[in-house]
């Protein structure tokens, strides 16, 4: 738990110009979470996932709630969610995904959840998903994706793609060389 939480700390300070993999110190650590209501939010999102891991009864419940009422973020605890989220502002923000890989950016207003059936979305490493996107049902995003604001994605999305509109199209699909 506190491995991913500290990949999710080295997000923030890798986004604000930082080196990509410092050693983060603990006044460092606290001095993120006192800035970012995101990173305070993700933090109680990984504790929650250990209450749930470990089988501690009632509590994981009590932290989504808290999670829901206190940050305005909707997310799973426990879901399987790789280190790195970055979750720009969370309020107003659904997350109910089936897995979420390592480093993915979720900007703002998103929701993440399924769609006619009890089905949701696999979202790959290094995705980025723009303000008000919605990405519903079984489908599955490859790593690398982008996309747009506001796209409503409902197939699955190339590794490397970048979709837009309502539904998602393809508009670009970024060389493997890259």
């Amino acid at each position: 738990m506190f491995e991913l939480f500290r990949h999710d700390a080295q997000r923030w300070l890798t986004l604000q110009g930082g080196n990509p993999h410092p050693e983060i110190a603990m006044t460092t650590l606290l001095a993120l979470m006192w800035r970012h209501m995101s990173l305070r939010a993700m933090f109680w999102f990984r504790l929650g996932s250990l209450f749930k891991k470990k089988r501690i009864p009632l509590l994981p419940g009590l932290v989504q709630r808290y999670l829901y009422r206190f940050f305005g973020l909707e997310i799973i605890v426990g879901a399987k969610v790789g280190g790195g989220l970055y979750i720009a502002h969370p309020i107003g923000t659904v997350i109910a995904a089936e897995e979420i890989g390592e480093n993915c950016s979720i900007i703002a207003s998103v929701t993440i959840g399924m769609r006619n059936e009890w089905a949701f979305p696999r979202i790959g490493n290094n995705v980025f998903i723009g303000a008000g996107a919605r990405v519903l049902g079984d489908i599955h995003v490859g790593d690398n994706a982008v996309i747009g604001a506001n796209a409503v994605v409902i197939k699955d999305v190339p590794a490397g793609a970048t979709v837009v509109g309502i539904p998602a199209k393809v508009i670009h699909i970024a060389s493997r060389s890259q």
